[in-house]
């Protein structure tokens, strides 16, 4: 299992970050490389994404599901992705604390699945441009709050 952990500071107070961080529909498009959303409802969204590491060719199938949303306080997420053989799950929680006039959030991430092809691709690769990834989502989280 890869693990991945940070603090964000946002702007936002836990009683509006929370909505958005627990709406799929939203966070969906947060998601980089995203080519179409298929579908998209308050729990569960669903998009195709084309990704631009040379270890996957072509198009993936993303579902992004919100589960135990605490309001104002905490959600999890389970990312899977499914492409031509190879699938991954990621399951992720952020807890928000309020911080001034904003929020302190913390995130976890876990990769906890890789089958296919995806598990011949060394692990320092797969965590090199799972951070990447995480950094764009975190950019395009901010740019959205901001707009």
């Amino acid at each position: 299992m890869t693990h991945f952990e940070g603090d964000r500071d946002l702007p936002l107070p836990p009683a509006e970050l929370w909505p958005k961080l627990s709406d799929a529909r939203f966070l969906v498009g947060c998601v980089p490389d995203v080519v179409s959303v298929t579908r998209a409802e308050p729990a569960e969204a669903a998009c195709v994404i084309r990704p631009g590491f040379s270890f996957v060719r072509g198009s993936l199938e993303l579902t992004l599901q919100v589960v135990d949303p605490v309001p104002d306080t905490s959600a999890r997420l389970v990312l899977t992705t499914r492409g031509i053989g190879a699938t991954t799950r990621v399951e992720t929680a952020c807890t928000l604390a309020p911080q001034g006039a904003g929020t302190r959030l913390h995130w976890t991430a876990d990769l906890v699945e890789r089958t296919g092809l995806l598990k011949a691709v060394p692990e320092g690769l797969v965590k090199a441009a799972a951070q990447k990834v995480i950094a764009d989502a975190w950019a395009a989280l901010e740019n959205k709050l901001a707009g």
